[in-house]
C-alpha cells in the first residue's frame, strides 16, 4: 500500500484539495499521512504556543474525522511551525511514495514565497501535487462553526441548537473554543474537562468537532479563533440574563461587532433543567 503525505493548513477544508484525496483514494492502494505545520498568527496579534498548537491539532482531528466519514484511510500530526521542516521530518519518519502540497494562491501564500514546493521536490525527489486553494472564491468544503462557551457547554440548550444547525447544513463542522475560567492554576484543567465533556456530547450526537481551550477573557479568546480558524458563523453560548459574565460584558455585540460572520446567542438555563428534571 503506497503512503501519501499531505501537507496543509489554512487550506485543508477547501474544495480542491478534498477532491485531490478522493481522486487518489479512488485510484485505491493508498493511504493517507496528514501534516499539519503551526500557523504563527498575524503580525501584531498576540497568540499562546499553545493555542497555536491546538489550532493545528483541530485541523488534523476534523480533517481525519471527515475523510473516515468517507472510508478514506487516514492518520494526521501536528508538524513545525516551518513547512519545509515539516515535511522533512514527516518524511524521515514515514516514507511516503507521495506528496500533496495545499496551499493558497501564489499572490497570498508565504509558502510559495519561500519557494516550499521546489525545496520539497529538490530535497525528497518524490513525485509532488500542488493543489492551490483560493478559499475566497471556492469557499470551504464544509461549512464551519464557531462554538464559544464555559459554564452552558454541556448544556442540553446548546446541543439541541448545534444538531439543528447540523441538519439544516451538511457537511457541517464545529469548533468548539471553551475559555479558561480565570487565571487560577487549575483554570486550564477545568476548561479541559469541559471541553471534553462537551466533545463527547457532540460526537455521540454524530456531529463532527473539534475544539481547544482559550484565552480567560472570553472576548479575546473568540477573537483569537477568528484569527486561528475560518469560520462561518458563531455561536455563543450563556447562561441567562445578570447570571452570565458574558452578557454583563456585553459579550454578544463586541463579537458581533468586530466580525463579518453571523454570531448566534444560544441561553442554557442549568437551573431550569434541574428543577424540570424530578417533574420529567
Amino acid at each position: 500500500m503506497k503512503e501519501v503525505l499531505v501537507i496543509a493548513n489554512r487550506t485543508l477544508a477547501g474544495v480542491k484539495l478534498l477532491e485531490a484525496v478522493r481522486a487518489r483514494a479512488a485510484a485505491g492502494d493508498v493511504r493517507f499521512r496528514l501534516v499539519v505545520p503551526q500557523t504563527k498568527p498575524a503580525a501584531g496579534l498576540v497568540i499562546y504556543d499553545e493555542a497555536v498548537r491546538e489550532s493545528a491539532q483541530v485541523r488534523v482531528d476534523l480533517a481525519l474525522s471527515a475523510v473516515a466519514a468517507e472510508g478514506i484511510e487516514a492518520t494526521g500530526e501536528v508538524g513545525d511551525p516551518d513547512p519545509f521542516m515539516a515535511t522533512m521530518d514527516a518524511i524521515g519518519v514515514h516514507r511516503p511514495d507521495e506528496i500533496i502540497l495545499s496551499t493558497h494562491p501564489a499572490a497570498h501564500s508565504g509558502w510559495l514565497r519561500r519557494d516550499l514546493l521546489e525545496r520539497i521536490e529538490n530535497a525528497t525527489g518524490l513525485p509532488v501535487q500542488h493543489i492551490v486553494v483560493d478559499l475566497d472564491q471556492e469557499g470551504l468544503s464544509f461549512k464551519v462553526t464557531l462554538v464559544l462557551a464555559n459554564k452552558t457547554s454541556s448544556g442540553e440548550e446548546l446541543l439541541a441548537h448545534l444538531k439543528a444547525m447540523a441538519a439544516e447544513q451538511s457537511p457541517h463542522l464545529f469548533i468548539a473554543v471553551v475559555p479558561q475560567a480565570d487565571g487560577s492554576g487549575s483554570a486550564p484543567q477545568e476548561a479541559r474537562a469541559r471541553l471534553a465533556s462537551m466533545l463527547d456530547r457532540l460526537h455521540a450526537a454524530g456531529l463532527l468537532s473539534s475544539g481547544m481551550i482559550g484565552d480567560p477573557d472570553p472576548y479575546t479568546a473568540a477573537m483569537n479563533a477568528l484569527e486561528l480558524f475560518r469560520v462561518d458563523e458563531v455561536v455563543i453560548s450563556t447562561l441567562p440574563g445578570e447570571r452570565s459574565g458574558w452578557m454583563r460584558s456585553n459579550l454578544i455585540e463586541r463579537v458581533r461587532s468586530a466580525t463579518s460572520a453571523p454570531v448566534e446567542h444560544v441561553i442554557v438555563d442549568p437551573q431550569a433543567t434541574t428543577v424540570a428534571a424530578p417533574a420529567a
